[in-house]
């Protein structure tokens, strides 16, 4: 079965992506299209990007890259649980994104966006310019949170509405018809 990797974008200390993430795997799982991994970039811990190389290239030196080269390379689609910053999507994902090339390359990418009012889809609109430049295919189909603070339990957990539940399903369904499509570029 295709890998559907769900990646924690937030590196902050008290994120509430991790919890969000942690729900978005679970339920994308239920859908039945892929396995699902949760990967979380804190621990990863990828300093800014220290490469010598251009990643494109491949030619990686440092450990950090290489186990982040080869858990990326084995997704299938992604899901990138996403906060918004100051209009814009964080430094970390983006640092994540820089430090490899081809490993993203005709893959589908779906977002879970959280934040205030905007519900992180400021932050999501400018991630796909970045992404469609790696050959990743942004979908139409996303989770966008607003407030998402709100749905966080006495535990930490993430409990959504009925409203963003239902977002799932589409978005993992748009990525599996997606993904068949596109695998065959890859090989």
């Amino acid at each position: 079965m295709p890998i559907l990797q769900v990646i924690v974008a937030s590196t902050r200390p008290g994120r509430i992506g991790l919890p969000i993430a942690t729900w978005a795997a679970e339920a994308a799982s239920q859908v039945g299209a892929f396995d699902v991994e949760l990967v979380d970039l804190a621990e990863f811990d990828l300093p800014l990007l220290d490469e010598p190389n251009h990643p494109r290239l491949r030619q990686y030196t440092k450990e950090h890259t290489l186990r982040w080269s080869e858990t990326i390379a084995r997704g299938d689609a992604f899901v990138i649980v996403h906060p918004e910053y100051n209009y814009s999507f964080n430094a970390t994902i983006k640092n994540a994104i820089d430090y490899l090339h081809q490993e993203w390359a005709d893959k589908p990418v779906a977002f879970v966006s959280y934040g205030g009012v905007s519900a992180g889809l400021r932050a999501t609109q400018a991630l796909k310019q970045v992404v469609t430049t790696l050959r990743m295919v942004p979908i139409f189909e996303a989770v966008p949170i607003p407030f998402a603070g709100q749905f966080l339990n006495d535990e930490g957990e993430f409990t959504p509405n009925e409203v963003i539940t239902a977002g799932i399903a589409p978005m993992v369904n748009e990525l599996a018809r997606l993904h068949g499509a596109l695998s065959t570029l890859r090989k």
